[in-house]
């Protein structure tokens, strides 16, 4: 009888403690700040004719920056990455847009990325990187 008691209490406590960790565990996670939501993207046809000219544009949002600003960067053969243009600053909320023309000079597969700033206000000298899009890959022949 005295056994049956002891398990009962045992299991008692059990269920109060399991009970008062998820309860600890919901106000921690109430109370753990929301990360910032956001993307950026780019599109490029597949291929290209050495000639012609062909259109990049790129498309991104975050809602950790006061002002946003889109550019698009690229590179061939391996080297490194090269600005091609920025699009204009706009409001947190509103979405960064770029577009480039790009005429194909000569062979060879070229990539291009997206790369989305942060700023601190509309003229601001010192933007920050908040992200950046996966490879594009436009094949010229």
């Amino acid at each position: 009888m005295t056994r049956t008691k002891k398990t009962g209490m045992k299991a008692w406590g059990g269920r109060a403690a399991v009970v008062g960790a998820l309860g600890l565990a919901s106000v921690t996670l109430a109370a753990v700040p929301a990360f910032a939501k956001g993307g950026v993207d780019v599109t490029a046809p597949h291929t290209a004719h050495v000639g012609k000219t062909f259109t990049v544009k790129a498309y991104g949002d975050d809602d950790a920056a006061g002002y946003l600003r889109v550019c698009l960067d690229s590179r061939s053969a391996g080297r490194a990455w090269h600005r091609v243009t920025c699009g204009a600053v706009v409001d947190t909320g509103a979405e960064a847009r770029v577009t480039a023309h790009v005429k194909a000079a000569h062979r060879g597969a070229q990539q291009y990325r997206a790369v989305l700033y942060g700023l601190n206000g509309p003229h601001d000298r010192h933007p920050v990187r908040e992200r950046t899009s996966d490879l594009v890959k436009v094949d010229v022949r």
